[in-house]
């Protein structure tokens, strides 16, 4: 069994504090992962829409002649 080295026995040390604040440098990695996650998503949307509404011409025109 190990023994904690002074300071408070409910302290779970500097590696488990969930309120520790962000560097700038991690808010601006979030940042840019955010903007890659939802242009990715925009993408995905937008490929997602042209498979079902293909604006290759008129409506009323056969997309598809055989």
């Amino acid at each position: 069994m190990q023994e904690s080295k002074g300071g408070n026995p409910h302290d779970p040390g500097p590696h488990l504090h969930a309120h520790s604040a962000i560097t700038t440098g991690q808010m601006r990695t979030i940042g840019q992962r955010r903007r890659e996650a939802e242009e990715k998503l925009d993408q995905h949307l937008q490929e997602a829409h042209n498979r079902s509404h293909p604006d290759d011409g008129d409506p009323g025109q056969d997309n598809n002649p055989q």
